[in-house]
């Protein structure tokens, strides 16, 4: 069996998809199609920069989910290869599960750019610059991560907000708090805590007006049928009811992602091969999960010209 997986925030780079645009008709549509539904020439700053503006949430966000579903719209329409006829099922990284909804039909590209600069614009505004961070924690599992976030709040939100991989777990709330869990890491037994360049605390209980701007917008935009089930990040667990998903969505926002918990659901259902599109971040966090998975990285031509031809 075989799961396609789509990055989250920080995979983003000045010049993404730019190589694939040069190659491929398809892919150049699909940028413009993202460029006219955001009103945005987005894809001049995916491959010009400058840095700081790609890495704003509100672009950064549909900057990776274009670029990950040009690369399989390359697979798709260039090479021959349906998504449905080669795949198994389906997860994202956070705004990565807005793209893998709109890989299997659930969203058209246009209305996941919309939601997606919508889901940046709401979580930024969520909290004031200042008041909100995120830290990774490395070497920790979620018992320490739990036991360190408790010890740290003092009456401030201090949440887990990622469950990545057995070494690796992400904490969020608010700055004081953050800070504080850095400075005890070691007396929880914790090698490492690094504060993140974040401009928000995502994935805590701060982002619940993004969550409830998020309500509003899926009432409006609902997802439609799935070709494939998707993993959702809250529960890790098998979703192909897409009123179940919009639910789960919301969620999301204020929800933990929990990532090691999906991968390891997706193995336990037979799935062996993970592809990870558009990104290579995914794919170190996997095999760290379960060493016996099969990875792969797709994201130049010849990533894609090696998957169809071993799908073929």
């Amino acid at each position: 069996m075989r799961a396609f997986v789509f990055p989250g925030q920080g995979s983003q780079k000045v010049g993404m998809g730019a190589d694939l645009a040069d190659a491929s008709a398809t892919a150049r549509a699909v940028f413009e199609e993202v460029d006219d539904a955001l009103s945005q020439n987005l894809s001049t700053i995916m491959r010009d920069g400058p840095e700081e503006e790609l890495t704003l949430t509100a672009n950064a966000q549909p900057a990776i989910m274009a670029n990950a579903i040009a690369t399989l719209r390359v697979l798709e329409e260039d090479f021959d290869v349906a998504l449905s006829s080669v795949g198994d099922c389906v997860a994202g990284h956070s705004l990565g599960e807005y793209t893998a909804l709109c890989a299997v039909g659930a969203f058209s590209l246009g209305d996941t750019a919309r939601l997606l600069k919508l889901r940046g614009k709401a979580m930024q505004a969520a909290v004031p610059v200042g008041v909100g961070a995120m830290c990774a924690l490395l070497g920790a599992d979620v018992e320490k991560a739990l036991a360190l976030a408790g010890a740290a709040a003092e009456g401030e939100v201090c949440e887990l907000a990622n469950d990545n991989d057995p070494t690796q777990v992400v904490l969020s709330g608010h700055v004081g708090a953050i800070e504080r869990a850095v400075g005890l890491v070691k007396e929880h037994g914790i090698k490492r805590g690094i504060p993140l360049p974040v401009s928000a605390p995502f994935h805590c209980s701060l982002m619940q007006p993004a969550a409830d701007a998020m309500a509003e917008a899926l009432a409006e935009t609902s997802p439609e049928s799935l070709s494939l089930p998707i993993y959702a990040n809250v529960t890790a667990s098998k979703v192909d009811d897409p009123s179940e998903e919009q639910r789960l969505l919301v969620e999301q926002v204020t929800g933990r992602v929990r990532w090691r918990e999906s991968v390891l659901a997706m193995r336990a259902e037979g799935v062996e091969h993970f592809v990870e599109m558009g990104g290579k971040v995914l794919g170190p966090m996997i095999g760290r999960i379960d060493r016996e998975a099969s990875v792969a990285s797709v994201v130049t031509m010849e990533d894609i010209e090696a998957l169809a031809k071993e799908s073929s």
